[in-house]
């Protein structure tokens, strides 16, 4: 899976933002945080699921249970807005 190339993504501070483009047929902004932007840099290239939540165990210090729900919801949530292939 990576990101859909329709989709921009801005960083500021501690916040990070997506933002389609007019080809996508998502409207709207998505508003996130540093984990957001962690997790939509490692799918900038081709990756999996499974990869994601390794390198977020190395970035986080938090159970694997609580990392893998977080992708996984974080995942779920940018398919069903079409921000990701695959």
């Amino acid at each position: 899976m990576k990101l859909n190339k329709n989709f921009l993504v801005h960083k500021t501070g501690n916040d990070t933002i997506i933002v389609p483009t007019g080809n996508a047929d998502f409207s709207g902004v998505v508003k996130g945080n540093k984990t957001l932007g962690a997790i939509l840099d490692l799918l900038k290239k081709d990756t999996t699921e499974e990869h994601i939540i390794e390198e977020m165990m190395k970035i986080y210090d938090a159970p694997r249970e609580i990392i893998e729900s977080d992708v996984r919801k974080t995942i779920s949530s940018l398919k069903g807005i079409g921000a990701i292939d695959g």
